[in-house]
Order: structure tokens, then sequence, then C-alpha cells
């Protein structure tokens, strides 16, 4: 494949990070140009607000925003970018979190930016260095290549001072376009600018006069009632949030940022105002927010969520990303009962890839997976044995499976059983052990077979005596087939035979390709499971 060829086929792909990242060359047909007339890069921003810590919207906006900025470097042929990380952590706090410690120290600085509060968990400078330091590493753990940026550095350091200015110079302009969006009471109290009061230290929400831009002067009224002159500069004010967006915008040059369905006024109402700025409003996608197993959506609050640390123990790292991929502008369930599927669906797209055609790559999710944050080896690699084979395997050896057993069943399908020769299958057979001891052992229940299903039962387990312990799985499949098509054993179809199987051997109303269940189980342990559901019968 010559770059070339990439290019081409890039430029035509509906592959959604494709289909973003032509809006930037669109936006930039000759590159963007500096100053100077020289290529800079294209920058690509995420944000996080640091009043809680990082979760899986955070992973996915990383990731989403990450495949874009490698689909418009392959649409490009390389062309520069840069992936910044900003923290929001000049804003005030507004509530206490519920899942963190010594709530009294963030109850007592509440209003307060969230960089100026002590940290509760005692280990940093801030509550909002202690949260920008899990993001940070966070992001690290999953090898994310981005720069990262503090809004309480860029205020403080005087680096925003001149985006400060034009804010102040625009004053009547933003109002123009932020008091039509708001409740008669909320206007008499909304300024662009919100000042931190002299006295308390609290971000404040009161009326703002703008006295001098170029010296950042404003005259507001305090807590106390007194009239305050101060310069907004140095980290004494900040910005009201769809204003303080546009002027990030506008400060950093930014050319791409995404955000949920939730923020789609934001979106608008922050175009217009980085416009009165003289910027440049991103070009970006809007995508659908999760739902948790009942269709509602998710909220931090309730808990109704699924967090990042219970993928990964239930699932991969590859599996994640898979299914954040897919389909951003759909609403997505997100709990536990989505992740065998995706692990799944991840390894057959991935060994797929190797022998498709180009465009036929393109569209493959796992193409663009193995290009975030790396050189894109792995395309054609597979794993021996399924996640959901192993899930019925755990679930047949019970709650009290252990990895050293599993490894042992894999001895009969495969050469070599080690993790260590096969990392990828034993991050599997741990998430494996894990949902089968929260999720699957606990609902496991075998029925009795009836007496049709007695019978056909009887001969399987003569026909597997026949075959014995070296049988192939496919071989055992076809003995499988032959017993559920024979009208003898009154199945109206192949599919009531596998249900028959899987709820009397397995315990379970689906399960695996039983030719390959048993040749993992193994033929003799396979008889084994049949005689106790027959002597149930």
């Amino acid at each position: 494949m010559t770059e070339q060829a990439l290019i081409e086929a890039a430029r035509v792909s509906k592959a959604w990070p494709f289909q973003e990242a032509q809006k930037l060359l669109k936006r930039f047909p000759n590159g963007k140009l500096g100053p100077d007339g020289k290529l800079v890069p294209v920058l690509f921003e995420t944000g996080y607000g640091p009043s809680g810590l990082p979760h899986i919207g955070t992973f996915q906006e990383v990731l989403r925003t990450t495949l874009v900025r490698r689909a418009y470097e392959a649409l490009t042929g390389g062309a520069p970018t840069r992936l910044v990380a900003f923290s929001d952590d000049m804003d005030g706090l507004r509530k206490v979190p519920d899942n963190i410690p010594n709530a009294e120290v963030l109850a007592a600085n509440l209003g307060k930016p969230l960089s100026r509060i002590p940290d509760p968990f005692g280990t940093h400078e801030s509550f909002a260095h202690h949260n920008n330091a899990m993001l940070r590493e966070f992001l690290d753990r999953f090898g994310f290549d981005y720069e990262f940026v503090s809004a309480s550095d860029r205020y403080n350091s005087g680096e925003f001072d001149a985006a400060l200015t034009r804010v102040l110079e625009c004053n009547q302009g933003i109002l123009d376009i932020m008091l039509p969006t708001l409740r008669e009471e909320r206007r008499k109290t909304y300024s662009p600018i919100l000042p931190v009061s002299p006295t308390s230290g609290v971000v404040l929400q009161v009326p703002v006069e703008v006295l001098d831009p170029a010296t950042g002067m404003v005259r507001f009224t305090d807590e106390d009632g007194s009239v305050v002159e101060q310069s907004v500069f140095g980290g004494k004010a900040k910005l009201q949030w769809k204003v303080d967006w546009a002027m990030r915008w506008y400060a950093l040059g930014v050319d791409y940022e995404m955000c949920g369905k939730d923020l789609t006024d934001s979106v608008t109402q922050s175009g217009k105002i980085v416009q009165v700025l003289g910027g440049r409003k991103p070009e970006g996608l809007i995508y659908e927010l999760f739902l948790d197993e009942n269709g509602e959506k998710i909220s931090k609050s309730k808990g109704n969520g699924l967090t990042i640390e219970q993928w990964l123990t239930y699932g991969t790292e590859e599996s994640l990303g898979f299914y954040l991929f897919r389909e951003p502008k759909s609403a997505k369930q997100l709990h536990v009962g989505v992740i065998p599927k995706a692990v799944d669906e991840y390894w057959q797209f991935r060994g797929n890839l190797a022998d498709q055609a180009l465009d036929k790559q393109l569209g493959n999710p796992v193409w663009h997976l193995l290009r975030a944050n790396g050189e894109g080896e792995g395309a054609g690699d597979s794993v021996p044995v399924t996640f959901s084979l192993l899930l019925n395997l755990v679930g047949v050896l019970g709650a009290d499976a252990t990895a050293e057993q599993v490894w042992s069943y894999l001895g009969n399908y495969i050469e070599d059983a080690r993790p260590e020769a096969y990392p990828e299958l034993g991050e599997m057979v741990r998430a494996a052990l894990a949902t089968n001891r929260d999720f699957i052992a606990p609902t496991l229940k075998r029925r009795a077979p009836t007496a049709n299903e007695a019978e056909a039962l009887k001969v399987l387990d003569a026909e597997l005596e026949k075959l014995g312990g070296e049988a192939t799985a496919e071989n055992l499949q076809n003995a499988v087939y032959e017993i559920g098509k024979n009208e003898a054993y009154g199945f109206e179809s192949l599919r009531d035979w596998f249900k028959a199987l899987y709820e009397t051997l397995l315990g379970s109303p689906q399960g695996p390709r039983m030719g390959s269940f048993i040749a993992l189980y193994g033929v003799p342990e396979t008889r084994k499971l049949i005689a106790e559901a027959l002597s149930a019968a």
C-alpha cells in the first residue's frame, strides 16, 4: 500500500473518522498556515472538568478525537497535528461530589476555583491538582499522545490576558448573544466575566462593569456589599462557561473539538461568541450519550453507569475502544452485558483486517484503533478461543474456577497453552473468570432434560465415546448436528436441540458452538456433564 493509495482511499471513505477529518481538509485545503505562511499543526482539543475523577466519558472523548486526528494525518499524508487535553480547573466548585473523602474540606470551600481548594486526599497542592494528576495518569495508561493544559495555569500566568482583553472589548457583543437565551431573572445578574472575590476567594456570579479593557479593570459589588475595582488579569477572574469555551478556542487556536449532545446549545452560543472575538468556531462532532441497561441516561450522581475500571475488569482494553468506535452519533447502552460481544467482535474484525481490500480496511474499526497510539501493527492477529466460549467453559467450572484450571482445559484445544504464549488470551481468561464469578455463576441453573431430549443425549454420549478424545471440533460438531436433524428425537429445528444442550448441560439459555466447546472442555468431561443431566431426568 503506497501513501498515495491510502490518501485516495481515505478521501472517499465513509468511516466516520475520515468523514470528520474531511471537515478539516475543507477548512485547510493547503494545510494550516501560520502568520508567516509556514505550515503549523492542526490543533485538536478535549476538555475535562476536574470537579470529579476521570471516567469512561473522558476516555471516549480523547480516544474518538485521537481517531479523527490520525484519520486527518492519513488523509493529508502526514500533516502536523497536536492534541491538547484541557482541564477547566479554574471553575468554581458548585457541589461536593459523592465519592470524595473528607467531604467537609470541599464543603468549606464551595464556590472557590478548583485549583485553590485544599486536596481532600492530602496528596497534592489542591483538589484540582489531584484530579489533574489522575487525568494525566489515566491518559498515559492508555498511551495517548497529548499536551496537558491547565486553565488555572493560563489564567494565573497571564497567558490568557490578551484573550481576556478581547473579551472585555467585546463585552456588549457577548451580552447581545447570551442575554436572549437566559431567563429574565438570570439576565439581571449575568456577566461574561466572573470576578474572584478579594475577600472570600469565591468565583462570583454578579453584574460586572467594564472600566478599561487594556488594563483589565472592572467594577463589581463583593459579597459583603462593598464596591470593588480590580483587574481580571492574573487569575482574579474567570469567564462564564460558554464564554470561557469560546475564549479558549480563540486563545489556543483550536481547530477541532467534539462534545456530547448535552452541550449542543453551548456549541451554538460559544460558536457565535468566538466569531465576535475574531476567531473561528472549531470543527467537531456532537456525539450521543450513554444509556444504562434500562435505556435511561447515565448519571454520575445515580451511579447507574459503568466505570472504565469495571469494563477493564470484565473485558479488555481493545474491546472498550472497539465499542466506543461504533456509531458515535447513536445512543449506546453501557453495562456489563455488552462487553462479551464487544470482545469477540473486536477479534473478528482484527482477524479479517489483513486480507481486506484497502477500502474495506479503512471501514474496519480495528484499522483505526491500531493506529490510535501505534503504527498499526497487528492486522490479521487472532485468538484461538472466543470470549463467549471461555465464558461457557468457566460457567461449567463454577464460581470458584481458577486461571490454572482454565489453562489446563485450553491445553485440549491449543498447543503450549500458557498465558506467556498467549498474552491477549490471558487477558480474556482473567476477564471471563471475573464475569463468571460476579454475574454468570450466580444465575446458572441446569434443568432436567425431557424424555426426547434424554434419548438424544444418550445417543450423543455414545457418539462421543466412539469419537474419543482425539476428535476435532469439526467432527464433534458434525456429530451433534446429525443427532439434532434426526426426526426421531422430535426437535422442530436444530435451534431447539442446541437450546436443550445449553440448558441441560451448561445451565444457560444460549451458548457456544458445541463442537468447539466439547473440544475445549474435553470429551470425557462432556460425557460426565451428560451423565449428570441424564441422572436428573
